[in-house]
Formats: C-alpha cells, structure tokens, sequence
C-alpha cells in the first residue's frame, strides 16, 4: 500500500490573468480550486494511473473539510488530525499572454508537535511490512525542523520505505535518517553539497555524496531537460516528451507518486524510468493540480528517452 503525508496541505487555486500587471486592476478570465498539497498530489496520481493510497493530513477549517470532502469524492481515504485555524489557499497565477506563472502561497496554521504526533501514531498503526510511506511538501509553523527525520525513523521502524520530497533544512534533518529516495530538483540538489552543479557528471557526483549519507537512490528533476535517476548500480538520464504547458504545479509530486507505484507493481528500473517521466511531462499538460489521465501518460511512454550516463 502507498501511504502519502500532506502536513502542510492546501487549496491550489489557478487564475488565468493575461497580461498581468503590478500596481494594477487584474482581470481574471479563468479560476479552478483543487485540493493540494505535495502529498495529496501525489495521492491523486496513483490514482489515475490505477494504484490504491491513503492520504493523511494535518487539517484545518472550512477550507481543511473541503480538501476532505475532494479527495475523498476521487475515491481516495483520507485519514486527517484536524487543528485550529485554516488550512492554507495557494494560487498561482498564470498569464499565457506573457508566459508567466506567479505562486502566492500561504502559511497554513499553526500546528502543535502533540498534533504532529496524533497523526504518525494513526499512520504507524496503519504500515504494514513492505508499504511506501511518501513524506511531501513543506511543515507547517510550529513542527519542529526535524519532524521529517522522525517521522522517517518511525515508518522504517514499522516496516515501510520512505520517499522523501521536501527542501532545505527540512531535507537535510530528513536525510539524515536514511530515506529510500529522495527528489530534489537540479538547484536544490546545488544547495545541499553548497557548489554549482553545471554538468549532468556533477549532478550525478553529488547525488552519490547524498546516498552516502544513507539515502538508497536519488531523482534529481531538472525542468524541461529531463531528470536524472540515480541508483547504487547505474545513472540514468531521462529526456522528457514534449508537451503543451498547463500547469507546472504537482509536475514533481506525479514524478514521485509514478515511481511509487512502478514500485508497488514490481516494473524494472527502465520501466519505473519511462512511467515515470511519462506521467510527469502529463500531468505538466494539465490544468490546476488534476492528474493526467493513464491515458494519456500512456501515450506519451514511447516517447520518453532514456540513455546511461
């Protein structure tokens, strides 16, 4: 079973406003909301591409019931500590005119380390030997910057992988207690080994650097240039199909939630590569944070290029 953590989650609000201008009236000619959130992103992509998760949430207020209400109406189970205040909204803001996308994001409540606490107790009680744990996003203020290290602690303890997609030090707390994968992008990657990373050979030699501290492999996403897959055996460099842009929120979390899944139905390591890419450069197509259709992901398989570094 895949189990995805959202602590931090949210409304994804999209405007359309061509032609955005500061210090000015803005005319917005298209609005969708959906529920977000790292995790719960995730969550919808397994989904589609025919897998089963649970979603657990750190939920506040009328905006907390709504993400509820959503995800659940997609058929996945939610299982939510709820807190005081309101759960953030998120929105970007995307003029196609311009080809500009702008992300106003929230902070979300206030969360106490009992709240924290309440939720990995629910999760752990729910692993079972063998499940994908997938911990995604940003912490909400007041959980301490460690939260993910234990969390990770803790699931590995009951028996479950853990996939880790967060930034900073948040990250670096998060690494230091052996996740399976981890995902940062190409500038992230730079950030936590504190040199530039200009050359697929230097991203691949500090992702090594990073799995020395424990961490079994590495996807390092580098925008429209692909991303490489760094495993203890081999470097894969994956090209991405060519898609129209809709939406480049959640192109990460599909990314995660593919090689999740690949995982849970035993692909080889190209297979789990294509997939993976596939749904990202899909679900990139989108509008909002909706999920690709398999359909579509499927269509794009084949064109997905793969070669060894």
């Amino acid at each position: 079973m895949i189990r995805t953590v959202c602590l931090n989650p949210a409304i994804d609000k999209t405007i359309q406003v061509p032609n955005f201008t500061l210090d000015a009236v803005n005319r917005v000619t298209e609005l969708r909301a959906d529920a977000g959130g790292k995790g719960i992103n995730v969550s919808k992509v397994v989904k589609e591409l025919g897998g089963q998760s649970v979603a657990y949430a750190i939920l506040a207020g009328d905006a907390g019931r709504s993400i509820k209400n959503m995800v659940e109406a997609m058929g996945i189970e939610v299982k939510a500590v709820e807190v005081a205040g309101e759960t953030r909204t998120n929105t970007k803001i995307v003029d196609q005119a311009l080809h500009t996308n702008t992300d106003v994001n929230e902070p979300g409540p206030q969360t106490t380390v009992d709240d924290l606490n309440k939720l990995l107790d629910v999760l752990v009680a729910d692993i079972n030997e063998g499940d994908t744990v997938i911990l995604a996003g940003s912490i909400p203020a007041g959980a301490p910057v460690d939260t993910y290290a234990t969390w990770v602690k803790a699931c590995k303890a009951a028996g479950a992988k853990v996939f880790l997609d967060a930034d900073g030090e948040v990250l670096n707390h998060g690494i230091s207690a052996g996740p399976s994968m981890i995902k940062p992008n190409d500038i992230e990657l730079s950030g936590m080994v504190g040199r530039k990373l200009d050359t697929l050979e230097k991203i691949d030699a500090a992702a090594r650097e990073i799995m020395d501290r424990g961490v079994e492999w590495v996807t390092v996403s580098m925008g429209g240039e692909g991303a490489l897959f760094v495993t203890p055996a081999k470097t894969y460099k994956a090209s991405s199909p060519k898609v129209k842009v809709g939406s480049t929120v959640g192109a990460g979390d599909s990314v995660v939630a593919a090689i999740a899944y690949a995982q849970d139905e035993g692909f080889d390591i190209i297979e789990t590569i294509k997939l993976a890419v596939a749904t990202g450069s899909a679900n990139v197509s989108m509008e909002g944070t909706q999920a690709a259709p398999r359909t579509l992901v499927d269509s794009l398989i084949d064109q997905v290029g793969i070669e060894e570094l």
